[in-house]
């Protein structure tokens, strides 16, 4: 397993880890394990009988002909023998069994109710269906419930070469119902003289071209260990997969921290690692010590050998209580994550405190710096993230943290929704409703600013609602249009942005001094704000204050025009911005205010002058202005003293 990365908070890059041998644990404590009583069915539900006779058959297989199909509807013992079979023997099943021998086929199928553990199959031999229904009491080297680290390993074993044999019989199809069984997933298993660690190939692996399908009964679950880093079933290297129901579980409950240095966020429940066209559908994934699902490539993007996941769907999963992300994507594209639930990432439990970075899903990929240059370890691009539900994860919902190329749209989450150094994205058409409890932070952040590979990304149409910042932009070269902000304390909080249009968003908050657009000690070069509807706020519609103040910036351009401004606009300390066509009920201010227009405004101020000029104001012109205001010994514009080069003309007054 690669190296990841990860971004918190902010999306600050912190941490690596690596692996190595460790001691585990012998014995499970039957402590807070979901079937302490051993019982191998805890829902109380009988899987289908396949055997309805004990009556033993009158008959062996000594002069069975070629070409001949044997109906089995009774008790076949073949008493240690292996049986040569001729060309072409069929074996029905109607109620009976064959156990305790060996048949060799030269060809002919079986049917694979008559399968089983004490039954061995040699030679040419295929399943009558290409479904296999996986019976645990026909299997008993495969034990349920509580159990060691050796029968645990066992299991695992035996459970992955019986997907492999069904599948060499012909089979595409394992169904698996009530079973809830542990499996050892942190030991080498290797033979050879390479006795490193590799999670997915020390997990249950699904082979190609294979469907595996469980349902609500089915509990695969990960022996505790003390291992930083593991995978309890792993799709590597394949191709033409699907995973369909079930329940996944990871050891968080009962892992061992402190055995292994480093930190113990790694161990995966499922892994996606260098395949291709696999479906992951209606699985729960829950209590891994790392992510719920981590898809990722074999080897980095410049070696020979690079196998990147690609054409990977998860469809109407449940994530919930992984420790670090409930789903990452660290490497891969052609991705599409639709109509899953994302429930308590990342977060804290008695004993196992959540790790960074504490998202439902974060796309992270790797890359380095060198000579200036960026070398690109890994890629993950070409994703879409439709029609999710997030709730109660410890940092947020989802980030871009490294990747292109993603569509975000449709969602509905608690936690924020975020870009980091990432470029193509486009978040669009998203509920995001903060936790009453939680309000801090930004709805949508729009980049990282420090990133320089953040740019051409998209946030539009979404409805942010409750959060004390709606939508926090950075970086260069996006769109903000079409949003709904609603009961924020500020709207849109621009930071250090470049080539930015922010159009067509409502705002609408009645919290205390909430404005709706605000610029604070940033620069903004080359920003279109127009065509907003500010339907009410607390405080003020716009307020900049030292936006563009240093010298670098004294060429950059602001244009706020033709918006619908509920109340007031402050421009302070600030530089190279033209208010224009824009229509307000509150007054608008300047003070400080250098190379600034205002002009064809219509201005309609209760209680405020129209427009202020305070003192310390140079370069600016007041042009063409409908300025009326109502009230008492008020001002359609109140020019102080102390500015200099100021052009009031062609302003027209009422009141």
């Amino acid at each position: 397993m690669k190296v990841l990365p990860y971004y918190c908070l902010f999306f600050i890059l912190t941490v690596c880890f690596t692996s190595c041998s460790t001691e585990n644990i012998d014995q499970i404590d039957p402590d807070g394990i979901e079937n302490p009583d051993n019982d191998p069915d805890p829902d109380g539900e009988e899987d289908e009988e396949v055997v309805t006779t004990d009556t033993p058959c009158d008959f062996d297989l000594s002069g069975i002909a070629a070409n001949s199909t044997v109906n089995i509807n009774c008790i076949l013992d073949l008493k240690g023998e292996t049986i040569n079979l001729p060309a072409n023997v069929n074996f029905d099943f109607d109620g009976g069994d064959i156990k305790n021998g060996t048949l060799v086929f030269s060809s002919g199928y079986i049917d694979g109710r008559i399968l089983n553990s004490d039954l061995t199959i040699q030679g040419n031999a295929t399943l009558k269906e290409p479904t296999f229904k996986f019976t645990p009491a026909r299997w008993d080297n495969i034990q349920q419930g509580t159990t060691t680290s050796e029968i645990a390993q066992k299991n695992n074993t035996e459970l992955e070469n019986l997907m492999l044999f069904i599948k060499g019989m012909g089979g595409t199809t394992f169904e698996i119902n009530n079973f809830d069984a542990y499996f050892e997933v942190s030991k080498v298993t290797s033979t050879t003289t390479n006795q490193n660690f590799y999670p997915t190939v020390e997990s249950i692996n699904v082979p190609s071209d294979f469907t595996l399908s469980m349902t609500d009964n089915t509990h695969l679950r990960v022996f505790p260990n003390s291992r930083k880093n593991y995978c309890l079933l792993g799709i590597r290297e394949v191709s033409n997969v699907i995973v369909r129901g079930g329940n996944l579980h990871g050891d968080r409950p009962q892992h061992d921290d402190n055995s292994q240095e480093g930190p113990h966020a790694f161990g995966m429940v499922l892994i996606i690692h260098g395949a291709t066209n696999v479906t992951v559908t209606g699985v729960r994934m829950v209590d891994g010590t790392g992510d719920g699902l981590d898809i990722n490539g074999v080897g980095f993007t410049f070696q020979p050998d690079y196998k990147p996941s690609h054409n990977i769907r998860v469809l109407d999963c449940v994530f919930d209580n992984n420790r670090r992300n409930n789903l990452s994507i660290t490497d891969g594209y052609d991705i599409l994550v639709d109509g899953n639930t994302f429930l308590n990432a990342g977060v804290d439990n008695p004993g196992s405190i959540g790790m960074a970075p504490g998202f439902a899903l974060d796309v992270e990929a790797f890359r380095g710096l060198e000579n200036g240059e960026f070398i690109y370890y890994e890629r993950a691009y070409d994703i879409t993230i439709s029609n999710n539900i997030e709730r109660g994860s410890k940092y947020g919902a989802f980030i871009m943290a490294i990747g292109e190329d993603v569509i975000i749209e449709n969602n509905q989450t608690e936690g924020v929704i975020g870009i980091g150094a990432a470029s193509g994205i486009k978040i669009r058409g998203n509920t995001i409703v903060a936790d009453p409890n939680d309000t801090t932070g930004a709805g949508i952040t729009t980049g990282h600013p420090a990133s320089e590979t953040t740019f051409n990304n998209e946030v539009s149409n979404n409805t942010v609602r409750g959060y004390n910042i709606g939508i926090a932009a950075y970086q260069r070269d996006t769109e903000i249009f079409g949003n709904t902000l609603e009961d924020f304390g500020v709207g849109i909080q621009p930071k250090d942005i470049k080539n930015f249009n922010i159009y067509d968003n409502t705002f609408t908050s009645s919290k205390d001094n909430s404005i709706a657009i605000f610029g604070n000690l940033t620069t903004m070069e080359n920003v279109n704000i127009y065509n907003n509807n500010v339907v009410s706020v607390g405080r003020e519609s716009v307020k900049f204050v030292a936006v563009n103040e240093d010298a670098s910036a004294a060429n950059y351009k602001v244009t706020v025009e033709n918006n619908d401004f509920a109340n007031s606009g402050t421009f302070s300390r600030s530089n190279g911005i033209d208010f224009m066509r824009n229509r307000t009920k509150e007054g608008i201010i300047f003070v400080n205010a250098k190379n600034m227009t205002a002009s064809e405004n219509t201005i309609e101020s209760t209680g405020q002058d129209g427009i202020i000029i305070g003192e310390g104001c140079s370069d600016l012109s007041i042009l063409s202005n409908n300025i009326t205001v109502i009230g008492n010994n008020l001002d359609c514009i109140d020019q102080q003293s102390g500015g200099t080069n100021i052009n009031v003309t062609n302003n027209t007054c009422n009141n």
